[in-house]
């Protein structure tokens, strides 16, 4: 299906994308938001779907993005399409009698294209976690241009997974900018010592730093201004 005509012309940003789900993208996400807004940058926000949310008042992946953008803007506008069930947004809108709208997936982050200086994307689940009939999260990297920061659980394990996620992303013409190695677990096991060394031995260019506990721990320093491909120019 052909949704190219759905969206703004691609400027600044980035998709955030895990291994899996529960991998910490929102903390993630949030992080990079408050460093290019300390940069001086209007930075847009877009879930573009949610599952699991079970009341309007509920703290949500999206109400956080929305914070930390220090954005005046309604929360509709940050996830337009969102369902109570915790489950795959296909099936949890199936669950509701609902389909999801595959042109809003993509339609909706115009608000944030046209109104600033970078926007950034949060996924759900993974990189190829299905969004709908016709949609992988990331169909919606490649159609609105983003390159991906990819998120993966700080455990043993991750180094395989993170350099397969990348090979699988480079197959469909993707660009991973960044990994970010998530620390989730309360008593990290002993891998966590090395895993982020041995993945940079790895990754080339590619930058690496790790989450531990809530907190981007940078390993090394990154610049979010330059991996979300924003200079000075691109400031409105």
């Amino acid at each position: 299906m052909n949704h190219k005509e759905s969206y703004a012309s691609a400027g600044p940003g980035l998709l955030i994308a895990g291994t899996d789900t529960d991998v910490g993208k929102t903390t993630v996400a949030v992080a990079i938001v408050r460093s290019l807004v300390a940069g001086g940058l209007r930075v847009g926000v877009y879930k573009p779907v949610a599952t699991g949310i079970i009341s309007s008042d509920q703290v949500s992946d999206a109400s956080a993005l929305l914070s930390a953008s220090k954005r005046k803007e309604v929360l509709e506008r940050v996830c337009p399409q969102s369902f109570g069930a915790p489950l795959s947004p296909q099936r949890a809108a199936e669950a509701e009698g609902k389909q999801i709208d595959e042109t809003l997936l993509r339609s909706g982050i115009n608000v944030w294209r046209t109104s600033s200086d970078v926007v950034i994307v949060e996924g759900a689940g993974g990189l190829f976690s299905p969004l709908a009939k016709n949609t992988l999260v990331s169909d919606l990297a490649r159609d609105f241009g983003y390159a991906i920061v990819l998120v993966d659980r700080d455990r043993l394990g991750c180094v395989g997974r993170t350099l397969g996620m990348i090979i699988a992303a480079r197959s469909v013409g993707l660009d991973v900018a960044a990994v970010i190695l998530s620390r989730v677990d309360e008593s990290p096991d002993q891998s966590t010592s090395t895993n982020a060394t041995d993945l940079a031995q790895r990754l080339g260019s590619i930058p690496i730093a790790v989450l531990e506990y809530g907190k981007l721990r940078e390993h090394p320093v990154l610049d979010w201004q330059e991996i979300a491909r924003c200079n000075p120019s691109c400031m409105k």
